[in-house]
Order: structure tokens, then sequence, then C-alpha cells
């Protein structure tokens, strides 16, 4: 499992901004984000280069931030292959509550960010069903 921010922002002008330029004047590399929002607030969703610098980081400039885990999944660039992983989820009952694409492949495949409501029985079975799950030092050599 990999280390997943969840920050908590204002949804007005330039607060995004002031977020990224936070973790960039600190040398923090996004590797994956996913922002959803509301009329007063949004939720980011990332994972970075270091998980927990970047928290103080932005708890220092007053931002509230969460830290949790959420499963990374190398999946071949190939037709079907984001259904199958779904397919073992589902054929296990294990409920996905969010997920989310990083930016960059390793190799041939896709790396997604998969949240569910049973982590590790997830991290089981579809390591089981030869899903490759990557953990945070696989993250931070992309």
């Amino acid at each position: 499992m990999v280390k997943q921010l969840s920050v908590f922002v204002e949804n007005k002008p330039g607060r995004l901004m002031e977020i990224l330029r936070a973790l960039a004047d600190n040398m923090i590399d996004i590797k994956a984000l996913s922002l959803a929002d509301t009329t007063e607030f949004g939720i980011i969703r990332m994972i970075v280069s270091d998980a927990d610098k970047a928290k103080k980081v932005l708890n220092n400039d007053g931002v509230v931030v969460r830290i949790c885990n959420v499963l990374a999944v190398a999946v071949n660039d190939e037709p079907g292959a984001l259904m199958n992983t779904f397919e073992i989820l589902s054929e296990n009952k294990i409920s996905v509550e969010y997920m989310y694409a990083f930016g960059e492949k390793l190799g041939n495949s896709s790396v997604i960010a998969i949240r569910t409501d049973d982590m590790d029985l997830a991290a089981e079975r579809l390591t089981d069903g030869g899903v490759t799950v990557l953990e945070g030092d696989d993250i931070s050599e992309m």
C-alpha cells in the first residue's frame, strides 16, 4: 500500500495554486492527483514523493491534511485489463470507494490508486489474481 494525502481546501480562486506552490517549493513531486469539489470546499487526493513532509509543509500553511493508505496497482495497458482488476474485487464483494490514475506509466502498465472498504483483503485478492500491487518504494522510483 502507499500513503495518500487528502487535502481539504476552500473552493476559492488561487487556493489550489497555493498548495501546489508549497509542494513545489519544498521539492515534493506529485505522482497522482484527484480533485473533487463542492460549492464551498474541495478534497484533493494525491500521492506524492514524500507524504509525511508534504503533510508537515501543508499543515504549517494552515491546510487540513489527512494521510491514509490506498492500493496502487499496475494494470497492463491492454483492453480488458482494468475490467479484470475490478472483476476480482467484485467477485470478492469488495466495494470500491474511489479510484484515480497516476500520470506516469510503470513500464507497459498504467498505475491506478484504489481505496476500498477492505484494503488488506483487496490487496490479498488482487495479488492472488495476478495483479501487481505496488508499495511506496515502487512509486518513488516512477
